[in-house]
């Protein structure tokens, strides 16, 4: 009888918390991390992560510490569930304990403020590992109905398809359905800018403008992660699948996801302050949507409604103005 896959989750939030549920379901052994000691007793005890995913039942097969070293050993496969602007930081800590040969998965969908790289290279960048030992996990995911074993699907995507279709097998379940792809700076670059399209999708909501303006924010929205996907050289067919369009969709039109929740917000006339305080978990669109800009104007890549949101977020600009400027850019033929 072959050994269980071992798994360790660096990070109890509701996204890694759900992966780790996700993997132990399909029969993994899962250590996740807890940066404090206190929530990982509580997992251990209760069975529950209280502090993100309250009154869901965890898995047998899962298991929590505080002790990286001790979460990491022997691991298959890394899984990195930390805020983005994080990453550089926790993963310096984590270099030295990594597993031998073991895979390192990204659940991240950021750009990295001031470097403008995609997670995946922060991981090769700071871990000093090959790219072919480092996977993307991306997706229409939301955690909380994974948490609660909604129908979902996934991709996995690594430029080693080996590695990709051993990460497909250790977190396939009856609810669960990774497809694999090979295009992982598409895939990347889908979870990192359907961030900054939901926010701006949160914000006309909550200025109340309607189904025909949400339509076309997600629609032009994909077709400016399209451009810049094929200036950084991803395959255009990536956008229109899972780790494109359907990431995008769940995004923009669902109550659970929280970048649309802080646009919303915004649109609603919070101010940014307002926003962030009553919101408890990362929307990793506020900050990302800087660093996307800044990846954009680096690659001569027109993104304007993440201009206009980068705008609003950071610099005051009333969303009133910035949608009329937004509106009143010169006309021009769609597939341009």
């Amino acid at each position: 009888m072959s050994k269980p896959v071992k798994a360790a989750v660096m990070g109890t939030g509701s996204w890694g918390t759900a992966f780790g549920m996700v993997l132990a379901d399909a029969g993994c052994e899962v250590t996740l991390w807890a940066r404090r000691g206190e929530l990982a007793d509580a997992v251990n005890s209760t069975r529950t992560n209280p502090d993100y995913l309250p009154g869901v039942e965890l898995p047998q097969g899962l298991r929590a510490t505080s002790d990286a070293a001790e979460a990491v050993r022997d691991a298959d496969f890394t899984v990195l569930a930390v805020p983005s602007q994080t990453l550089r930081a926790n993963l310096a800590d984590w270099r030295g304990l990594l597993a031998p040969g073991t895979v390192l998965v990204s659940l991240m969908k950021g750009v990295e403020l001031g470097s403008a790289m995609r997670m995946s290279e922060v991981i090769e960048d700071v871990a000093e590992v090959d790219a072919d030992r480092i996977a993307v996990v991306t997706g229409p995911n939301l955690a909380r109905e994974i948490a609660a074993r909604m129908p979902a699907a996934a991709v996995v995507a690594c430029t080693d398809e080996a590695h990709a279709r051993r990460l497909q097998a250790a977190c396939h379940t009856p609810y669960f359905r990774p497809y694999t792809n090979t295009d992982v700076v598409g895939c990347e670059l889908g979870g990192a800018v359907k961030n900054v399209i939901g926010l701006a999708v949160g914000i006309a909501d909550g200025m109340g403008l309607g189904d025909n303006a949400k339509g076309s924010l997600i629609t032009r929205g994909l077709a400016e992660t399209t451009r810049l996907g094929a200036a950084l050289g991803a395959d255009p067919l990536t956008f229109s699948g899972l780790a494109g369009l359907g990431d995008l969709v769940a995004t923009c039109s669902s109550p659970l996801s929280r970048n649309h929740t802080f646009g919303t917000n915004l649109g609603r006339g919070m101010t940014l302050q307002e926003t962030i305080a009553v919101t408890r978990q990362t929307a990793e669109g506020v900050k990302s949507c800087e660093s996307v800009l800044d990846l954009a104007r680096r690659h001569g890549v027109d993104m304007p409604i993440t201009e206009t949101v980068v705008g609003i977020v950071h610099e005051g600009k009333p969303p009133v103005v910035a949608l009329k400027e937004l509106m009143s850019r010169s006309a021009k033929p769609e597939r341009r």
